[in-house]
């Protein structure tokens, strides 16, 4: 996950609105967004080589997503599948998984359960409890403000502002934007200039590597869970849709 922007308590109505770019190489073979065969109560996406995942909910319910390497490392998907899994509290699960961050390559963790969110990081050991409104993560740290980063609070920020209802079309258009920054903003992170600038935008997009797919999830004051993934043709020159999917989940109210 290369792209998530979390608004916590920042809407009437919908106290968690989360929107997410999911950047991979197209050669990785992945699984849509759908209820999982072998645990029905996990609605996510499917990273088919390692099995695990970048975002997704379970029944009760639970959420998580992820943002560099070691060859023998542990695949980092398998940290959101297994909150999904585990019965532990977000607070104690992400202490855990931090105690043994050694064995992942870097990554970024946010696990909640509705009454509260934890972000966590294998970079610097550290493990945060969420305040309400705007965060976001970008290959970086919790907040770091690179400029696509920025651009995304502030489209969030502007989107739940406006009005008490909003049509999730306004946020995937938000997850499309394809403008580069100037050279002059761009993070140095030791890719090179080149890819820096294919990096920068909201909407990633080259040959071999790009935004797989947008997702939005949608947790309304009445316990009404809204999921949505909107995938891309690959290789995509052009943010093409090729398909979007919409569950929907009833919850008890949390928050």
């Amino acid at each position: 996950m290369c792209l998530i922007i979390m608004a916590l308590q920042a809407h009437p109505e919908y106290p968690l609105v989360i929107a997410a770019n999911r950047d991979e190489f197209y050669h990785r073979p992945t699984a849509p967004l759908a209820f999982w065969e072998d645990h029905p109560d996990i609605l996510a996406g499917r990273d088919l080589q390692g099995n695990g995942t970048w975002l997704g909910v379970s029944g009760n319910t639970n959420y998580r997503a992820p943002s560099t390497d070691k060859p023998d490392a542990l695949s980092r998907g398998a940290l959101v599948s297994g909150f999904l899994m585990d019965e532990q509290s977000p607070e104690a699960y992400s202490r855990r998984v931090c105690a043994d961050g050694t064995s992942y390559n870097g990554y970024n963790l946010v696990v909640g359960d509705l009454d509260q969110f934890w972000w966590s990081t294998n970079i610097t050991s550290a493990v945060k409890r969420l305040t309400p409104g705007i965060h976001g993560i970008s290959n970086r740290l919790l907040d770091t403000p690179w400029p696509k980063l920025k651009k995304a609070i502030a489209g969030m920020r502007d989107i739940l502002g406006r009005n008490r209802k909003f049509d999730s079309e306004t946020i995937f258009a938000l997850l499309s934007d394809t403008a580069v920054p100037s050279d002059d903003r761009l993070p140095d992170t030791g890719v090179g200039l080149d890819w820096e600038r294919l990096l920068s935008p909201v909407f990633v997009r080259s040959d071999i590597y790009g935004t797989r797919s947008s997702s939005i999830i949608l947790y309304h004051r009445s316990g009404l869970l809204t999921f949505l993934e909107r995938t891309f043709k690959t290789p995509n020159h052009e943010p093409t849709p090729e398909a979007t999917r919409h569950f929907e989940i009833c919850l008890k109210p949390k928050i």
